[in-house]
């Protein structure tokens, strides 16, 4: 009868694994090691300066504020990248035709050139990734994903 007793007043915790947000947190963080490894091997670009390429060959140009938010990286982060890439005479900087003290960023014949192999690596790893599931679940975790991030205040990943 003790035991039992005993038995009752132990406290269960839950298993990390059945909580969505930690299993999302497993699968971002496969999903971006082996991103990474794919953007250096194929596009020789760390993780950041591949996804902040990736912003600023689709949308042509960029402040560094509007990259951050693109990237989903915070600004300090887009900055460093930002100056990796011009660096490496991937982006150009120029001044703000706004705003004669801010920068936009525009990719350069060679940037849209490593910009075109990022967008085949991202294709290929999203394949890889959601390979296992049907098209009719690819759309189905799309369109939920979609559903939870527009409930989510996503203004808040970039502070």
């Amino acid at each position: 009868m003790t035991a039992q007793k005993n038995a009752k007043k132990e406290i269960q915790v839950p298993a990390l694994e059945r909580f969505l947000t930690y299993r999302l947190h497993v699968v971002n963080k496969i999903a971006d090691r082996d991103s990474a490894q794919a953007y250096a091997d194929r596009c020789r670009l760390p993780i950041g300066e591949a996804r902040c390429l990736a912003a600023i060959g689709r949308y042509g140009s960029l402040s560094v504020n509007d990259l951050a938010v693109a990237a989903n990286l915070n600004k300090g982060q887009a900055s460093r990248c930002a100056q990796a890439l011009t660096d490496a005479g991937l982006v150009r900087k120029s001044v703000s035709p706004e705003d004669g003290r801010g920068v936009v960023l525009s990719p350069t014949a060679r940037g849209l050139t490593r910009y075109r192999q990022i967008i085949g690596v991202m294709e290929e790893r999203n394949k890889d990734v959601f390979g296992c599931l049907s098209e009719r679940e690819q759309k189905a975790l799309s369109q939920m994903l979609d559903k939870v991030l527009s409930h989510l205040d996503v203004g808040d990943a970039q502070d």
